[in-house]
C-alpha cells in the first residue's frame, strides 16, 4: 500500500531517507519504466526493451535489471553497481503531482509508507533545521522535472515506432553455466529490416525529431544482455 502526501517542511521537516540499494529498500525488480530523454545514459549499462500496455495497447519502454520478477542483478552490498540509475528508480520514493488548481502546477509528492522512509533517525535529511531544501531534495525535484517532462514528450516517440511499424516481438532464452535456463518473453524491440527498409521522407521525419537517434540507442543497448547474463552467472556461482 502507498501513503502518497504533498512535501512540505510542516509536516516532514525531520524526515530522512534510505538512499542505499537492496532488496529491503524495494529495488528488487527485473525492470523499471524509462524515458527516451535519458536512453543516451541508460543504454550505456542496460538492454532497453519495448513493451505493450495490455490495457491501452501503447508502448512503453524499459530497462531491464535481471531475468527473473523480484530480481535485481545490479543491487551489490547496499549499493547499485553501475554510474547510472534510471530515473524511475533514482527519485524513489517521491513522484510528481498535480496541483487542483486550473494550471495544475506540478509538487512533490513522497509516499510515507515506501521503505526507504528512515525509521531510525538515520538517512539523508529532506528539509534542514531551517525548513529549507537540502542539496539531496533538490537533486531529487531537478529529477522530478525531469522525468515528467520526458514522460510528455515521449508518446511522440512510442506513436512514431507505431506510425512506421517498427517495434516487433522477440524472446530471448539463456542458458547459464550451470545449465538452468532463463527466458524474456512478452518484450519489443526495434524491427531492425524494417528500419532499413524506410524511404528518404521516413527518415527525415525520424532525424528531425531526434527518434532515429533513439531508436539506435535501443539498438545499441541490446549489447548489455551479455553483461546481464555475465551478473546472472555470477550471482548463482557465488550461491
Amino acid at each position: 500500500m502507498s501513503n502518497h502526501a504533498v512535501l512540505n517542511p510542516a509536516d516532514h521537516g525531520e524526515l530522512r531517507i534510505d538512499t542505499a540499494a537492496s532488496a529491503e529498500l524495494g529495488d528488487n525488480v527485473m525492470a523499471c519504466a524509462t524515458v527516451p530523454a535519458e536512453f543516451r545514459s541508460v543504454q550505456a549499462h542496460y538492454p532497453i526493451a519495448l513493451r505493450r500496455d495490455l490495457a491501452t495497447g501503447k508502448l512503453e519502454a524499459l530497462a531491464l535489471l535481471g531475468f527473473e520478477t523480484g530480481e535485481n542483478l545490479f543491487l551489490r552490498s547496499g549499493r547499485w553497481d553501475a554510474p547510472y540509475r534510471p530515473l524511475s528508480m533514482a527519485i524513489r520514493p517521491f513522484l510528481i503531482g498535480r496541483a487542483p488548481t486550473p494550471d495544475g502546477v506540478g509538487q512533490v509528492h513522497v509516499d510515507l509508507d515506501h521503505p526507504r522512509i528512515s525509521r531510525t533517525g538515520e538517512g539523508v535529511r529532506v528539509f534542514d533545521a531551517s525548513g529549507q531544501p537540502t542539496p539531496y531534495l533538490e537533486d531529487i525535484a531537478a529529477k522530478l522535472g525531469d522525468l515528467d517532462h520526458a514522460h510528455r514528450e515521449s508518446a511522440d516517440f512510442f506513436a512514431t515506432l507505431d506510425r512506421y511499424e517498427l517495434a516487433e516481438s522477440f524472446t530471448l532464452e539463456v542458458t547459464l553455466d550451470d545449465g538452468a535456463k532463463n527466458s524474456l518473453v512478452g518484450y519489443h524491440t526495434i524491427n531492425e529490416e524494417k528500419l532499413s527498409t524506410l524511404d528518404g521522407a521516413a527518415l527525415q521525419d525520424l532525424m528531425a525529431s531526434g527518434h532515429l537517434a533513439r531508436i539506435y540507442m535501443i539498438i545499441a543497448s541490446l549489447s548489455h544482455f551479455g553483461d546481464l547474463v555475465a551478473r546472472k552467472n555470477a550471482k548463482v556461482a557465488g550461491g
